[in-house]
């Protein structure tokens, strides 16, 4: 009976140690692995990594990790544009089935799903929003961007000038607009035109003021867009890939 009691006790103690090798081992990983990817996407603040799964230690053994949880604080992605970037706002990714070398140079996810964000106030650098002639003496451009409900934008445009020389116009109007992902791009589109269109303005013109599109590119691992949404704070966007690179 003792002999019995004395091999549990010595179970329990190396149950113990080998949870703390484990957690230490892991805790390691997760920090090399932020190192390269802040490294290999040029990020200003390390990224956040969290290796899922008890216990890790087998895992490696394997040479693959089951889930990797990643969160970017900000990111900027490009546009399409010589210079111009756009920020992406609290990118989270979960990666599965990740292999990776032995010194963590280089690690690849079999397939990523996540989430982020584009402020208001980020997207307003597509829109047109200096005064552009649309017509009749009449000049227009976006001034705002916020939240309409059920999952559309509304696109303040202001409109002056004076039609025919005579009617002055000067007022603001809002447009509910649809977001959605097209060919890689953040696509606002207005569901319908605003007033001003009864004055005879021709569709084309006024649609250059209330629509535009924004090409987002080179998201983190080659991750791409998947969905976009109009929230309280700005434009969700879902993400997802394949072979994602978190690093190498």
């Amino acid at each position: 009976m003792r002999a019995l009691r004395i091999l549990l006790i010595i179970v329990v103690i190396l149950g113990g140690l080998f949870v703390i090798v484990d957690r230490v081992a892991v805790h390691f990983a997760q920090g090399e692995v932020a190192d390269k990817l802040k490294s290999s996407e040029n990020l200003s603040v390390t990224p956040d990594v969290n290796i899922k799964g008890f216990p890790f230690l087998p895992q490696v053994a394997g040479g693959s990790l089951d889930d990797v949880e990643v969160g970017i604080k900000s990111y900027d992605a490009a546009t399409g544009e010589q210079g111009k970037t756009i920020r992406i706002d609290d990118l989270e990714a979960d990666m599965k089935g990740v292999s990776f070398s032995g010194d963590y140079s280089s690690a690849t996810a079999s397939s990523a799903t996540g989430t982020a964000t584009i402020s208001y106030d980020e997207l307003m650098k597509t829109a047109k929003s200096q005064p552009t002639d649309i017509g009749l003496g009449i000049r227009a451009k976006v001034v705002g961007l916020s939240d309409g409900g059920n999952g559309k934008i509304k696109v303040a445009v202001k409109v002056n000038g004076t039609v025919a020389g005579a009617i002055p116009i000067d007022r603001t109007v809002s447009v509910l607009s649809t977001v959605s992902v097209v060919n890689n791009k953040v696509e606002v589109r207005a569901d319908s035109l605003p007033s001003v269109a009864g004055l005879g303005l021709a569709e084309d013109r006024v649609r250059t003021i209330t629509d535009f599109q924004q090409v987002i590119d080179q998201l983190p691992g080659g991750i791409k867009l998947a969905k976009v949404e109009a929230a309280e704070n700005g434009v969700k966007i879902s993400v997802q890939g394949s072979d994602v690179k978190l690093a190498g």
